[in-house]
């Protein structure tokens, strides 16, 4: 972590008719570093990181991305510049192959014998869709094997393995390891501390807070659409943390 800000949140406000679901919010983020964000139900997390991925525009405020101010148009506007998403569900096509996943949206090509006509590179396809699921230290040989048949862990890394693809700088992770047992919630955190050894900006999401002290360099608490606090996160209990978030400061 260098401590150079990749992302920089000023006055982010964001008004739904007569109710403020995010109040000024400041929060830089450094790169490399592994952000949570963490609040009750109705804190405005969620708020939060639809505008960041793009999903909705703010009504106040300025994001500044690798030093300048962006708008981001729609997730895809944002995830052709560095920010990548994924949700609770990951958007995955459960029945389509995983180097598919990969490469949906961003798909290879190669010429084909008719002139002007391309085709679907597959080979290429599958061959890097390994190599980034290698990154991850996810090794699954067979490219063709469909999402649906994997574990969650697998499917989490199918899913970042596609913001590789995309050469995300910011993976945003919401709720990763909700619905996960043990063993799959170990392989989605061994996920988490990989792509930030590779100089990954994570942003996290979580209401597991031995999830957050585990990974996380520093913790920003939401509480009514404001952030309460910005704190290392080293050092820190899980219990700690959460006597924070359901405190009345």
């Amino acid at each position: 972590m260098s401590g150079e800000p990749i992302l920089e949140l000023r006055g982010l406000a964001k008004r739904y008719g007569a109710v403020d679901a995010l109040r000024g919010v400041d929060l830089t983020v450094a790169r490399g570093e592994t952000l949570a964000i963490c609040g009750d139900n109705g804190a405005g997390k969620s708020t939060l990181i639809r505008i960041i991925s793009g999903a909705q525009p703010p009504s106040a405020g300025e994001i500044r991305l690798k030093g300048r101010t962006v708008h981001f148009a729609s997730p895809a506007d944002a995830l052709q510049q560095g920010v990548a998403t994924i949700y609770q569900d990951l958007a995955l096509a459960p029945r389509m192959a995983i180097y598919q996943n990969v490469f949906m949206g961003s798909e290879l090509l190669r010429r084909s014998p008719v002139p002007g006509l391309k085709l679907l590179d597959k080979p290429a396809m599958r061959q890097a869709a390994k190599g980034y699921l290698g990154r991850l230290k996810i090794r699954l040989e067979d490219m063709d094997i469909a999402v649906n048949t994997l574990s969650g862990g697998q499917r989490q890394a199918v899913a970042i393995a596609r913001a590789l693809r995309w050469q995300a700088d910011i993976v945003i992770m919401d709720e990763p390891t909700a619905a996960l047992g043990v063993k799959e919630t170990r392989q989605v955190l061994d996920l988490i501390h990989e792509i930030k050894g590779q100089g990954i900006t994570v942003l996290l999401i979580s209401h597991n807070m031995r999830d957050v002290v585990e990974v996380a360099d520093r913790a920003a608490i939401m509480k009514g659409g404001t952030k309460v606090a910005d704190l290392a996160v080293p050092g820190m209990t899980p219990e700690g943390l959460a006597a924070l978030i359901m405190g009345d400061g």
